[in-house]
């Protein structure tokens, strides 16, 4: 996959003029406060058994998210801790679920706790109830209701995630004081719209090659992944919306989300990535509004990035920032 984007020297200087929504705030506290006013109660069954972990305790979750839907996590810790432990929240990629709790061990191997979040209509266990809001033209979920923010897809999702982090402090063994977001691709877009949107309730945040950044130049440059299903949508279907898409994804932008985050962000980047354009990427991190931010560059990833050498990066910055579990 050769070099598509900017080269790292243009990157690094990256910074584009934003057209950010005048009421984006208060939608996105109208958004949460009405979530939150669903207070439908958490549910949480040990099944630890059904997998045959010796090691790890594992949890089936059911938390209140849109419209105090029910949404499906793992809760997974080291056995035999107490705690409170850090917990690290991870997002999933396009397409994707929780999957199974044995597909998330690294984090309890290192002796932190996880909640692992199922994304809604894209997961086997948490359906997009909202599904028949609004218009949808092409197959995925980035047109799904794209005519106005309120119907939009990512306000659900989005909400599902905030609520997550809502979640932590009820669950016993839980430090939330001590909780990292974090997720790769579509994940990494989720967890920088969480940070913006936690009001510093967020300890860290890990967005990993961020997906649903820099929305007006990714749908332009992407050739692969999920960004050409709104090019194909103006093409063929609403070719005189242009402006009024590009206004609804205004809400769900992850350099406005950056832009209100603080938290310490170690964000990952790859050069010759074709799903997510390095210059999307460096859009939401040069506008991060926290001073403590850090980039990992992979100079010849494409979507994979770091693949599995990213973990423990990951790990290494977590315990230089304090946040080790006191095991």
């Amino acid at each position: 996959m050769p070099l598509t984007d900017f080269g790292l020297d243009e990157l690094i200087i990256y910074r584009p003029e934003l057209t950010v929504p005048q009421d984006f705030d208060a939608f996105w506290r109208r958004t949460l406060a009405d979530a939150r006013s669903h207070g439908a109660a958490i549910k949480a069954e040990r099944v630890t058994s059904q997998y045959a972990l010796r090691t790890v305790e594992v949890d089936d979750i059911r938390f209140p998210g849109w419209n105090g839907e029910p949404v499906a996590a793992w809760l997974l810790r080291p056995r035999g801790v107490d705690g409170p432990l850090p917990v690290v929240v991870t997002y999933i990629g396009y397409g994707g679920g929780r999957g199974l709790p044995t597909e998330h061990l690294f984090w309890s191997a290192a002796g932190y706790a996880q909640l692992v979040v199922d994304s809604r209509g894209q997961g086997h266990d948490t359906p997009d109830r909202g599904m028949g809001d609004g218009t949808q033209w092409v197959e995925g979920f980035m047109t799904r209701g794209i005519d106005s923010p309120e119907n939009y897809y990512y306000r659900r999702l989005i909400t599902d995630c905030v609520r997550a982090v809502d979640a932590v402090a009820q669950l016993p063994g839980l430090d939330s004081d001590r909780v990292v977001v974090s997720g790769g691709s579509q994940g990494g877009g989720l967890a920088l719209a969480v940070a913006g949107l936690s009001g510093g309730r967020v300890a860290a945040v890990m967005p990993d090659v961020p997906f649903l950044c820099h929305f007006r130049h990714a749908v332009q440059i992407a050739d692969e992944g999920p960004y050409p299903e709104i090019a194909k949508y103006l093409r063929w279907h609403s070719r005189h919306r242009v402006e009024p898409t590009f206004a609804t994804l205004d809400y769900f932008d992850g350099v406005h989300f950056a832009r209100r985050a603080t938290a310490p962000a170690l964000f990952s980047v790859g050069l010759m990535d074709p799903v997510t354009p390095p210059s999307t990427v460096y859009a939401a991190f040069n506008h991060y509004a926290g001073d403590d931010r850090t980039m990992t560059v992979w100079p010849f990833a494409d979507h994979g990035g770091g693949c599995g050498s990213n973990p423990p990066a990951q790990l290494s910055w977590l315990l230089g920032l304090g946040l080790a579990p006191r095991l």
